[in-house]
């Protein structure tokens, strides 16, 4: 189906992108759903902390694997194969992951369930900017913000209430019908709306694509238990980057590229992905440091630490249509300087954290930086895939994703390390000044999490300064 003649059907591109809003909100609600349940999931297996966080980093690494080659995928397939299958892959791997007698099985669901997941994201992207004309993807993109911010949100929250009631596979249980069931509706209402051609597959570039970005993602992502200088991950970057570098020459010289790094001759976009990257990286600081912080220093539980990132994510849910509604009228460049402005204000005032800081304090404080993210995100995102043809826009959408996954990875490990190496620090430090003994059976707690307190605050400080870089950048953007 052309695009026009989409347009001359809008309720049928009404129903199409409502079933793929519903696909992808699905999609990132699973994402967050189990890292609540990991410690049910370590007893019940009877393995370590290390083996069950294999679930996450085969995920993001698989994530890591399939999103630079979705721009080869959108150019050999048409649309409705692509998101069938998408949405097939996750439903079969849900289903796996909730009936595994074994953790070999539910390793094996994860990667069949983030393999159609690293499909979806690039495929929805395309199909939005392919309906919708330039001045209302700003609202199309928006609507699918709900989706990206909204669910994973809600999953700590759920996922705490679930697990707190009922035994983990029904995480699985609930996500898997509503999966089947969008792919059930997808049959009759995806449409095909891209056209095709038979480009030639790059086999070195898929191998040097799938050990460059395979191997910096879980370098990055094991840098954070094992150290930034252990054999392991040393070796990990050295041939991820190695790879990598090969990969991105070839993909130069190559007739029919996986990923084209062309596309970051055009300066907005260029600007737009390093504003993204750096957000994404401040992003993530949050919402990995307030969890440890409540869980850890103040006693709260999973759930209650999950309720208090609840409202920042309700907010970017109800925030991300009418940021959508404002990019279309005035252009992604004053929303993300004022977004930025907030997000700087709020990360520092996350800096002045103490043992006994309020519940309302970081409740507030959290939930407006998520108000600052919101004005962010999916504006300077479409402001960059816009400056770009439409023929390339399954390429901007493959490299923006794949550059978010990697400055996902880099975030929690960057800051888990700073918070680890600087709390210590401190640790030794008020040990050494306050003449605390390590028999000290009672002065000692106190002094360990004053010392964690304080290494939080100062990953938070870095995050501040790297919101800064991105605030200045902001001033730059023009619409295109």
């Amino acid at each position: 189906m052309s695009t026009q003649t989409t347009f001359n059907l809008p309720v049928r591109t009404r129903s199409m992108f409502i079933v793929m809003i519903a696909g992808a909100m699905v999609a990132f609600l699973n994402q967050t759903l189990i890292n609540v349940a990991l410690p049910q999931m370590m007893n019940y297996f009877h393995i370590t902390a290390t083996t069950a966080n294999w679930l996450t980093t085969i995920f993001m690494l698989v994530n890591g694997i399939v999103i630079p080659i979705t721009a080869f995928l959108m150019e050999r397939f048409p649309t409705k194969s692509l998101y069938l299958t998408s949405m097939g892959f996750f439903a079969i791997g849900t289903l796996i992951c909730g009936i595994a007698p074994e953790f070999s099985i539910i390793l094996v669901g994860r990667v069949i369930q983030a393999i159609g997941a690293g499909i979806l994201f690039p495929v929805i992207t395309n199909v939005i900017f392919t309906l919708f004309p330039p001045e209302r993807r700003g609202f199309a993109m928006g609507i699918f913000g709900v989706a990206m911010n909204f669910a994973p949100a809600v999953g700590p929250t759920l996922a705490g209430w679930i697990i707190q009631h009922y035994s983990w596979r029904v995480l699985f249980l609930i996500i898997f019908p509503i999966a089947f069931l969008d792919f059930l509706i997808a049959i009759f209402l995806v449409k095909n709306v891209t056209e095709t051609s038979r480009p030639k597959l790059d086999v070195l570039g898929v191998i040097l694509s799938t050990i460059g970005f395979g191997g910096l993602l879980y370098g990055f992502t094991t840098a954070g238990t094992s150290g930034w200088g252990s054999k392991e991950v040393v070796s990990m970057f050295i041939i991820g980057g190695i790879s990598l570098f090969l990969f991105v020459w070839r993909q130069l010289v190559v007739k029919h590229p996986i990923l084209e790094f062309r596309i970051f001759r055009y300066p907005i976009f260029t600007l737009t992905t390093i504003i993204n990257v750096i957000v994404t990286m401040a992003m993530f600081s949050g919402m990995i440091l307030i969890p440890i912080y409540m869980q850890n220093i103040h006693g709260f539980s999973p759930l209650q630490s999950g309720l208090l990132l609840l409202p920042g994510g309700i907010v970017m849910g109800i925030m991300s249509p009418i940021t959508g509604k404002l990019f279309d009228k005035y252009g992604a460049k004053w929303l993300a300087v004022i977004g930025l402005a907030i997000v700087i204000l709020t990360t520092f005032g996350l800096t002045r954290l103490e043992v006994d800081t309020s519940f309302n304090y970081v409740l507030a404080v959290f939930t407006f930086r998520m108000f600052g993210i919101s004005l962010v995100m999916m504006p300077i995102f479409t402001a960059g895939l816009n400056e770009l043809d439409l023929s390339q826009n399954k390429y901007g959408t493959a490299m923006v994703n794949t550059l978010r996954m990697i400055a996902g990875a880099v975030g929690m490990a960057f800051f888990v390390s700073i918070m680890t190496n600087r709390g210590n620090q401190h640790l030794q430090e008020i040990l050494m000044e306050h003449h605390i003994l390590p028999t000290d059976k009672t002065q000692l707690p106190i002094a360990i999490n004053a010392g964690a307190v304080m290494g939080i605050n100062d990953a938070f400080m870095v995050a501040t300064w790297l919101t800064v870089i991105a605030f200045i950048l902001s001033f730059f953007i023009r619409r295109t």
